[in-house]
């Protein structure tokens, strides 16, 4: 048990209304009784120096993939790090090599496809490595951090120049993080970090930028195709840009970086031919500068969009995208990739919690209200009011929540006590009895809690309760279901036929596919 779990567990134990003595009494009872073995002693320090080394482990392997991935591009090539560690111990490993690979390619099976490598799988990479060494895992390790770090030498400019680019990467992913963030908010910060990089390692050059999104076409005469729907831009091309669908049979590049999950680069894109210009006011002569279309990725290097730039509002002759820039735009576009799938993943939760709600409402009358909370990144834990519910059964997903810091809140110090514990915790405010539930994620840190007021009732009639408990069991399971499936190590399983058609994969089908499960396997 953590401390704010032995604490919870104590405060259930005595009740609510238990007086200090007999607090007391039981603090004191607690330390002249318990006694911890030997054995016990010896166990948790084993675990401590356990947790400790993998924890140290972590951090280490980042700061080496880091340092590789110097653009912030979140992926490093397959066959360049294959090439390397060839050459570790003089190539002496190579058959321990040959055998981590291949069990690390039946473990990420779109490795044998894409060949691009993410944080988790460079690190479970190397502890395959290392697994295959004779000898000392931890030690193993170490040797190939070092073996692995002296590959590769970066200049003093070069070092700042990383360091620069990779803290405008991570404040699109902070613009993703915050339970108030929207994707206009990452949308902002994907531009900033564009035009920033342009002033100051680009040779300040003027450029436009946008994202156009893969969408279904909705004409009956073509059903199953495609077209990229511009969703932001620049502002000065937002007037031509925003809101344009861009069709297969048009010209531009746009598709053929799609189809084959490449960069496409047209230096100049006044000698190609085949570029679809939005703006037909721009005069002919007035078309000229380079053109730079990367490919969006989710999880599982399925391409579901494009970053499109271009400097034809620059006005310098000299206007070509450069090796570095596309670099680093290529470490945007992976930023960009997950704050996107960030958002929309909370959005999943939100509307599966939702038709959670709507499920429990006709069978818990004596509920007058729930109100869910998503809780903030950050050592604070502050908590985001995104859904209420009332005693009519209105649900509302808010757009703008408010924000609750727990120094402000004193009354509603039981929530931030539950996300501590990640324990149910019931409590009186303003003579209505309260019970916190939370909500955590696959790492098992709090990610949301329910608040459910029952009124001045003291418990839930028990059919209710086990309602209740029904509806928040299926709510983890289905919460766990929707973040593993934006894992790149993972294929969603579909159960209801429903779930398989495009069109219809709503977050709120999991709520209703693990009630029927749950009730197949009581029959």
């Amino acid at each position: 048990l953590t401390q704010p779990q032995f604490v919870q567990l104590m405060e259930t134990f005595v009740g609510q209304d238990s007086s200090l003595p007999t607090v007391e009494r039981l603090i004191k009872f607690i330390k002249e009784e318990y006694k911890q073995t030997e054995e016990e002693k010896m166990e948790q320090l084993e675990k401590g120096h356990r947790v400790s080394r993998a924890a140290q482990r972590k951090l280490l392997l980042e700061a080496l993939f880091e340092k590789w991935d110097s653009n912030g591009h979140g992926f490093l090539d397959l066959e360049e790090v294959d090439a390397f560690l060839s050459r570790f111990m003089g190539g002496m490993k190579k058959e321990a090599l040959m055998k981590a690979k291949t069990r690390l390619c039946s473990r990420y099976p779109q490795l044998s496809r894409v060949e691009k490598v993410s944080p988790k799988a460079f690190q479970t990479f190397l502890e395959l490595i290392a697994s295959e060494f004779s000898g000392n895992e931890d030690e193993a390790i170490d040797n190939l951090v070092k073996f692995l770090t002296t590959s590769v030498e970066q200049s003093h400019r070069e070092s700042l120049q990383s360091l620069t680019r990779r803290k405008w990467l991570q404040e699109i992913q902070q613009a993703a993080e915050s339970g108030r963030a929207s994707m206009e908010s990452v949308y902002r910060a994907v531009f900033k970090a564009i035009s920033q990089d342009a002033e100051a390692h680009g040779g300040n050059k003027k450029i436009s930028a946008y994202i156009a999104l893969l969408e279904e076409t909705q004409l009956p005469a073509e059903p199953g195709r495609v077209l990229l729907r511009y969703v932001a831009c620049t502002a000065d091309d937002a007037p031509y840009v925003l809101n344009q669908a861009l069709h297969r049979d048009m010209k531009g590049v746009s598709f053929a970086a799609v189809d084959e999950g490449k960069p496409i680069h047209v230096p100049r894109v006044q000698l190609h031919g085949n570029i679809h210009f939005w703006n037909s006011d721009r005069p002919v002569e007035e078309r000229e500068g380079s053109l730079l279309v990367l490919p969006l990725y989710d999880a599982r290097w399925r391409v579901f969009g494009i970053l499109g730039l271009d400097t034809l509002r620059d006005p310098c002759e000299k206007n070509i995208f450069l090796t570095h820039e596309i670099l680093f735009y290529q470490g945007v576009s992976h930023a960009f990739s997950k704050a996107y799938h960030h958002i929309c993943t909370r959005e999943n939760v939100l509307q599966m919690a939702v038709s959670a709600l709507g499920w429990l409402y006709p069978r818990t009358p004596s509920i007058h209200t729930v109100t869910m909370y998503l809780v903030e990144p950050g050592k604070d834990k502050a908590l985001c009011k995104m859904i209420t519910t009332d005693n009519t059964g209105q649900k509302e997903i808010h757009s703008s929540p408010a924000l609750l810091l727990r120094e402000e809140n004193l009354l509603r110090d039981y929530l931030f006590r539950c996300t501590d514990s990640l324990e149910v915790a019931l409590t009186p405010v303003h003579g209505e009895q309260h019970i916190a539930v939370p909500l955590h994620d696959l790492s098992g840190q709090a990610l949301g809690i329910f608040d459910i007021s029952i009124g001045h009732h003291k418990k839930l009639p028990a059919q209710e309760q086990k309602d209740l408990q029904k509806m928040l069991k299926m709510v983890q399971a289905a919460c766990l279901e929707i973040l593993w499936r934006s894992l790149e190590e993972t294929e969603p399983t579909y159960v209801l036929e429903a779930e398989r058609v495009a069109n219809v994969r709503h977050p709120g089908f999991l709520f209703h596919r693990f009630l029927l499960q749950d009730l197949r396997e009581c029959v």
